[in-house]
């Protein structure tokens, strides 16, 4: 028989949640927890949906409510920590995963979580010794030898750090290519052909390019994998002796590597840092970049790039609000250029900044074009995106704005980076502190304009 029960408010809203329809379920919850303020798990799942919106203080305060109904309760210890971890409140988050591991001793998840608070928050030699006793309970957790790999790269331990980077291959979202040849161990490569498979992000191609003349010198032939939005900028990278874009009409090769995985054989084997990748400008982005520049040549040039790819699960914090360009607009002599194409280009025209940076990006063709652009400027200021390495492949001036929770290339602390001498970093002194981060930018820009002004 069928089962004719009224459906509650708080059904209604946890399968519309469950479905994915969070605008639908918001007003639910809402409505539901003005009846019934006591429900923890109500609380938790709201703020749930809170973060998935993006809405992270608002899923903060609701995950805080959980909490505080039901402390003892793990589901909402790990979801009350999961969304501080967002927001970099870390010794609270570490805080609460020690009272889940306490209720639950058996969580390495948890363990790895931790590792990866303390890293985050320079404390390397806490997060190196959490993890690698935890690894000794649990040497099979992938995870756990993840997060240590961060530490031992953070820290600038790259042979180790890239040897235990090799754990990612048995997590879900990293798959080995499916090619009739044997993936390349370490073995003598003399007048063999190997070919190097991208992988990850454009910014990850151009940075780990640089190990192609190592790999080279071993005595093969390189081809390397490079995707189109790049290709044209590494065609006559040193090291490579073939570049394809195309993977369905493979050339013959005798056995394969991920351009990730270079860099362990290579630290491995006693190299140093290599120089950054040479890069290559094609004519025409080098003429449309002149013509795009040349009614500003009298201003201080600043390229600007706010926001990397909007898919990327850490963008939100990474990336700085558009509006800071006002900021360096507002000093006498500075014109900006914007180097970004993506959605959040909308509130870039609507809200008038768009006049203050002349939009470049939204008609680049590739990376090349961006490039061509940056060649032209006096400074690059970007926060961390593939664009801070073509920057820095290229010696030019720039400023990369870091987010607390920086790319492991850039160490804990400091200004500077051995992968690209010409870079400034510019760290912010607290989570979400951008106002911080633009004021040392203003504050140090003026004199580099007013010089240029003579």
């Amino acid at each position: 028989m069928m089962d004719k029960r009224p459906v509650s408010l708080k059904q209604q809203a946890d399968k519309l949640h469950v479905d994915g329809d969070l605008d639908a379920a918001r007003p639910l919850y809402i409505k539901y927890l003005a009846l019934n303020p006591q429900d923890a798990g109500a609380w938790t799942n709201y703020g749930i949906l809170l973060r998935k919106s993006k809405l992270y203080d608002a899923a903060v305060l609701a995950q805080r409510r959980a909490y505080a109904l039901a402390k003892d309760d793990g589901v909402m210890n790990n979801n009350f920590a999961n969304v501080l971890s967002d927001i970099g409140c870390n010794e609270e988050a570490i805080a609460l995963r020690e009272a889940l591991l306490a209720i639950q001793p058996d969580s390495p998840e948890q363990i790895a979580l931790i590792g990866r608070a303390l890293r985050i928050d320079g404390k390397l030699d806490e997060a190196r010794a959490r993890l690698e006793t935890a690894i000794t309970q649990y040497p099979d957790d992938a995870e756990l030898r993840m997060q240590l790999a961060f530490t031992e790269l953070t820290a600038g331990n790259y042979a180790r750090g890239f040897r235990l980077y090799q754990a990612r291959w048995e997590q879900s979202d990293i798959r080995a290519p499916k090619v009739p040849k044997p993936r390349w161990n370490g073995d003598d490569l003399t007048g063999k052909t190997i070919l190097v498979f991208s992988e990850q992000g454009f910014g990850d191609c151009i940075l780990f390019t640089r190990f192609m003349p190592w790999l080279q010198s071993l005595g093969a032939k390189v081809i390397l994998h490079a995707k189109p939005p790049i290709a044209s900028l590494v065609s006559q990278a040193h090291g490579v002796d073939q570049i394809i874009s195309d993977l369905s009409d493979l050339p013959a090769f005798d056995v394969w590597t991920s351009m990730m995985d270079v860099p362990m054989f290579a630290f491995e084997a006693g190299a140093d840092i290599p120089a950054p990748t040479k890069l290559t400008l094609p004519d025409h982005a080098v003429t449309r970049a002149k013509i795009a520049t040349k009614n500003h040549q009298d201003a201080f040039k600043i390229a600007v790039v706010w926001s990397g790819s909007a898919t990327y699960k850490g963008n939100d914090f990474r990336k700085f609000d558009h509006r800071e360009i006002l900021r360096l607009a507002a000093i006498d002599g500075v014109q900006c250029f914007s180097l970004y194409k993506g959605p959040f280009l909308d509130d870039f025209r609507t809200d008038g900044t768009a006049a203050f940076a002349i939009d470049l990006g939204s008609t680049d063709h590739d990376f090349a074009d961006s490039a061509a652009v940056m060649a032209e400027m006096d400074l690059v200021i970007t926060m961390d995106t593939a664009i801070a390495h073509i920057a820095g492949s290229l010696d030019l001036p720039v400023w990369n704005l870091l987010h607390w929770d920086g790319f492991w290339l850039y160490g804990p602390d400091g200004d500077r980076t051995p992968w690209y001498p010409c870079m400034r970093l510019i760290r912010q002194p607290k989570p979400r502190d951008w106002d911080s981060v633009f004021d040392v930018v203003t504050r140090d820009l003026a004199p580099l304009v007013a010089a240029k002004k003579g």
